[in-house]
């Protein structure tokens, strides 16, 4: 583990307790970063953070059960990290939901309310819990992980791209902190955006052995993009959306 791309640093992940999360401790740790995983589910946080401290080797990867909805429970995580580790390298955003309708006309503000609150105010509130933090690091990376549809919004994803939308734009906020804080010499951490069309798992592939699940990303190969991340300069991407699935 000493080795690793990602040796002696410090990645936190946002949503680790869902497929995407999973995936992201155990690559992470892979690399040899220190992984700290937050969950609102203390159960299936502890399953995926065994999970990946076997898989890894005994790899360092430790969970907090965190109510990122609530902005001080956040700030308070963010501080034990650096307090318990001495940095920050990273926040991975992998907190996700879907809700959408049959057309336009049907779509739920509901829904709005609800999807506002997990794929926003979450965004908010871990970048501005950790911004600080990244930027003292070498290499800080937030990395957002949004849906190709923010960018081509159909009718029945009204609410659901629009929010995307929005935590897009929150982070391309940050990274001009991050640009602005880099001054002459340029940026010395980085906020970017990992596209994708939706993901996939082993599970859902064994729950439909006949779908073809077509411009998908499998969330073992968004891990590995994740990890790609660390391995380019930040001014290469800060600011940037990176596509894992064609451009609508």
């Amino acid at each position: 583990m000493g080795n690793g791309a990602l040796s002696g640093a410090v990645i936190a992940v946002a949503g680790a307790g869902g497929p995407a999360g999973r995936a992201a401790l155990l690559r992470l740790a892979e690399a040899g970063a220190t992984v700290v995983g937050a969950d609102n589910d203390p159960e299936r946080l502890s399953e995926a953070v065994d999970a990946a401290r076997y898989a890894a080797g005994g790899a360092t990867v430790t969970g907090d059960t965190v109510d990122l909805l609530d902005l001080q429970s956040t700030r308070e995580w963010a501080a034990h990290i650096e307090k318990d580790f001495g940095r920050i390298d990273g926040l991975v955003h992998l907190v996700g939901g879907w809700r959408g309708s049959e057309t336009f006309t049907k779509t739920s503000l509901d829904d709005w309310d609800f999807l506002e609150l997990l794929l926003i105010r979450t965004v908010q509130h871990t970048s501005l819990a950790f911004h600080e933090a990244l930027q003292r690091s070498e290499r800080g990376r937030y990395l957002l992980i949004s849906a190709a549809g923010a960018s081509k919004p159909t009718a029945g994803n009204a609410a659901y791209a629009a929010a995307k939308a929005a935590a897009e734009a929150w982070t391309l906020a940050m990274a001009d902190y991050f640009r602005k804080a880099g001054g002459p010499e340029g940026p010395t951490s980085a906020a970017a955006i990992l596209v994708v069309k939706a993901l996939v798992h082993d599970a859902m592939r064994a729950e439909r052995p006949n779908a073809k699940f077509a411009g998908f990303t499998d969330v073992k190969d968004l891990a590995d993009a994740v990890v790609d991340v660390w391995s380019k300069p930040a001014a290469e991407v800060n600011g940037k959306r990176l596509w894992l699935t064609e451009k609508p």
